[in-house]
């Protein structure tokens, strides 16, 4: 069997720019410029012949894919795409006091502490377990070559780790922008990412 994988990061959303800790537990949705990243993003791909959408159960993915969505598309929500819960620091401003626990958090990750959380939030290995799921799921669906999968961006650093046989300590060596794509195929059990960090559909928005 194999399947091609297009992943993509959901669009910009008002708290993205304003600092505000989003992770799994907050529900915002895009604001213009995400909504004409999404746009930009259909219209560079939508000759691809995508058999299913997947999302997160998150607002802001749904959003993302929605100009596949009103093709009728399958679509589907898993919630092993959601973002990683970032626990008592959802919704909070990023000031000086939450960005050295970030800070901290992110430094034991790299270090390879990989079951440390911020208080009440998800550890990248707690993450793993539930991305594990989704993209077995995903994989075993048959008559499903090629899908579109839209989630976010720690989440999405986490699973092209794993996918891609790298640590996860190396999480950090992915870049992300909102709507930026990877490519993976993934061909007799094993995932080869394809295309790496594609943005070309973002330049016409920035000129």
């Amino acid at each position: 069997m194999k399947k091609t994988l297009y992943f993509i990061r959901h669009g910009q959303t008002d708290l993205n720019l304003r600092g505000i800790v989003q992770g799994r537990g907050v529900n915002s949705p895009l604001n213009s410029t995400g909504l004409k990243q999404a746009e930009a993003f259909h219209s560079a791909y939508q000759d691809i012949p995508f058999d299913k959408v997947y999302t997160s159960t998150l607002l802001r993915t749904h959003q993302t894919a929605q100009p596949f969505l009103e093709k009728d598309i399958p679509w589907e929500q898993l919630e092993g795409l959601d973002e990683i819960s970032w626990g008592i620091y959802e919704g909070q401003e990023q000031n000086e006091h939450i960005m050295a626990g970030f800070g901290e958090v992110v430094a034991a990750w790299a270090a390879g502490d990989l079951d440390l959380s911020i208080e009440r939030g998800e550890s990248p290995n707690t993450l793993k377990r539930r991305q594990q799921e989704a993209i077995a799921h995903i994989v075993a669906q048959p008559a499903e070559d090629t899908v579109l999968v839209v989630m976010h961006g720690r989440a999405l650093r986490i699973i092209l780790c794993w996918l891609s046989g790298v640590d996860l300590a190396r999480m950090d060596e992915f870049p992300h922008t909102n709507t930026s794509l990877y490519i993976v195929e993934y061909e007799d059990g094993k995932f080869s990412i394809i295309d790496y960090y594609n943005t070309k559909h973002l330049e016409a928005l920035d000129s």
